[in-house]
This record gives structure tokens, C-alpha cells and sequence, in this order.
């Protein structure tokens, strides 16, 4: 049988389940994009509607804390390596980016991983390197090698400024908002593949949620979409791993103890939730002079208003995309307003590119 009669026949049984209104969350921006690439929402019953949530790095992160990003990018001998994504997000002010600064003179330099940031400050050691760490768990660990290979070579001209945050705490905080309306979640590939569908049973434990581990061929994503309306339909509530290829039920035990040893949990902003506890990665102990933050006194300001860009609500579940009033006219990939028109793995622009 081929990939396609496969996905035909899923689609068969999903439109056979006996479902009233229905809403579902992808937790992922790799979800999110593939999902809108593949026409996959256009394919459901009228009565499922499928969500994003907040599962693209770039787009989570507030404006304030770009605008601290920003302002550090202009310190003296300061060598501020990012992800390419980075670069164009916008901060409270509209056209003020990574790359305007660089333009204005910034060293502003894009690296594939934090490894690249760690050979730049030993290639320049009258440099102060700070590697911009974004992500969720899925990244975390990388950074915290990163951290855990500075300290063993001595670098002292090496420092992590932590935009790294931990999914659990989100959802959580999403399912403590009254107006919360989703019946069950299409948990994040990439992320269980490091903390394992373990990480996901308080899920079904504490919340009574359902939800399911995909994986992100379109196929990968319809049977993991099925096996969530299916419980639902059942009124069941358990996590169900369609990823197994790739998800073990332990996780990545290895990634995880590196990150545990180099790094702690501290309240982290997110955009659209708010300041949530324990949210976000920071370098700690012996480690802690890695933290950008503390040697270059770096504090987020308050919540900046966003001028009309409804990025939280959409990343957050509230409001599709097209609805934003910016959506298309006043915000495009061209000249994007918000961080989810920005991200290869934003809602906004997975819709504007696919019109989904």
C-alpha cells in the first residue's frame, strides 16, 4: 500500500469517528509548517478544527526580551552569534532587528549550533562571544555541551544569553486559562524525542488531556491526528506515541542529564502567556558564569504592547492567523510585524506561504 492510499485511508476513518466540535493543538513549529504545506486542516471534518500552539522558539519569546537581546548586540567588543531566524525578529519597535543592528555596525554573526559560537571565541579572544540559546529541549542540550566544553577548555570569553524554555510549564500554563477550549494535544516530535513520552504523561494524569506523539510526514501526521480524535471520540485520555522511530518512552536520558547538570530552571517571559514559572533553561551552579544575563547585568523590561500584532493570541490558540487584522496587508514575510510572520516555523507565515 502506498503513502497515499494510507493517508486516503486515514482520512476515511477520521471522518468516520463520531465527533461534535472538536479543537486539537500542534505543539510544534515543525507541525505547524508541515501541516500547512500539506493542506492537512483543509482535509478534516468541518467540526475538527486544529490550533496552533506555542511551539516555535522564535515566536514565544516576548518583545522584551528582544529589545535586551538588541541593546547587548551594541555593547563593546561584543560578538553576538544567533540562529538565522533570530535575526529579523522585530522587538517592541517595528524595523528594530538583529539585522538593522548589524547594518548599523553590530557583529552580529549567524552560527548552525552553538559549537560555531564556542570556535569563534577561540578564535578571538579579546572578543566577549555570546551565543544566543533558543529553543525548547529539543536544542537545550546542545547549548548545555556548549557550556560543559567552554568550561573544560577555560574560555572565559564565552557566554550563553538563555532564551531556552521548557514545554511542560507552557502547557500547563495554557490549560490553566478559563477560556482554554482544547480537547486534546498533538505533542512536539522533536522535543519527546529528548524527554520521551514520559514527558508528556501529566497530560492525561493530572489534566485528563489526551495526547499524541507525531511524527512530521504527512502521513506521520494524519495517523497521529486520528489516534487523538479517536480518543476523544472515546472520551479516553492517555499519550500515544505515533513516533516510535525516533521517540523512545525514557526519552534521551544522556541529553537530558547534561542539560540537569548544567543548567536550572528559572520564570522565563513568554509571549502570550505571561511570566511563567520555572519556564526557562538558565546556566546555574559552577556553570553560572556562562550566563550572559548575569556578567552583562541583562534584565527584560515590562511587557511591551504590540502595537495591533496578535502573534499570542495565535500561538496561543485564540485566533487563526488570517484573522490577525495585520495578517497579509500591513504584516508580510517581507516586512513582518511579528515574530510568527518572521520564523520558518511560525503560524503566520506557514499560512501567508501556503495560504492555509
Amino acid at each position: 500500500m502506498s503513502s497515499d492510499e494510507r493517508s486516503r485511508g486515514l482520512l476515511e476513518a477520521i471522518r468516520a469517528l463520531p465527533l461534535g466540535e472538536t479543537r486539537i493543538m500542534e505543539v510544534c513549529g515543525t507541525h505547524t509548517m508541515a501541516i500547512a504545506e500539506a493542506g492537512i486542516r483543509s482535509l478534516l471534518p468541518p467540526q475538527v478544527q486544529l490550533l496552533s500552539g506555542p511551539g516555535c522558539p522564535v515566536c514565544v519569546t516576548p518583545p522584551e526580551e528582544i529589545d535586551a537581546v538588541l541593546e547587548l548586540s551594541g555593547e563593546k567588543d561584543v560578538i553576538l552569534t544567533s540562529y538565522g531566524d533570530m535575526l529579523r525578529v522585530p522587538g517592541s519597535r517595528r524595523g528594530d532587528s538583529l539585522l538593522r543592528r548589524r547594518a548599523l555596525g553590530a557583529d552580529v554573526r549567524v552560527v548552525y549550533s552553538p559549537m560555531d559560537a564556542l570556535r569563534i571565541a577561540e578564535e578571538e579572544p579579546s572578543k566577549q562571544v555570546v551565543f544566543l540559546g533558543i529553543g525548547f529541549e529539543t536544542t537545550a542540550p546542545g547549548t548545555a555541551a556548549a557550556v560543559l566544553a567552554a568550561k573544560e577548555k577555560g574560555l572565559r570569553n564565552f557566554t550563553v544569553l538563555s532564551l531556552l524554555k521548557s514545554v511542560e510549564p507552557a502547557l500547563r500554563a495554557l490549560m490553566a486559562d478559563p477560556d482554554f477550549a482544547v480537547q486534546g494535544f498533538l505533542c512536539p516530535g522533536h522535543v519527546a524525542t529528548i524527554i520521551g513520552e514520559e514527558g508528556f504523561r501529566f497530560l492525561p494524569e493530572e489534566y485528563g488531556m489526551p495526547g499524541v506523539i507525531g511524527g512530521f510526514e504527512p502521513e506521520e501526521i494524519l495517523l497521529a491526528v486520528y489516534l487523538l480524535l479517536r480518543q476523544i471520540s472515546q472520551h479516553e485520555a492517555k499519550i500515544e506515541n505515533a513516533y516510535r522511530r525516533a521517540v523512545r518512552p525514557e526519552g534521551n536520558p544522556l541529553a537530558r542529564k547534561m542539560l540537569s547538570s548544567s543548567f536550572t530552571l528559572a520564570d522565563a517571559g513568554w509571549r502570550g502567556l505571561g511570566m511563567i514559572l520555572r519556564s526557562g533553561f538558565v546556566p546555574c551552579g559552577e556553570f553560572a558564569d556562562f550566563d550572559a544575563a548575569r556578567r552583562f547585568q541583562i534584565h527584560a523590561g515590562e511587557p511591551v504592547p504590540q502595537n495591533g500584532c496578535r502573534c499570542g493570541d495565535v500561538i496561543t490558540g485564540k485566533l487563526p492567523s488570517a484573522q490577525c487584522p495585520l495578517f497579509g496587508r500591513v504584516c508580510t514575510p517581507e516586512d513582518p510585524v511579528g515574530p510568527c510572520m518572521v520564523s520558518s516555523e511560525g503560524a503566520c507565515a506557514a499560512a501567508y506561504k501556503y495560504q492555509a
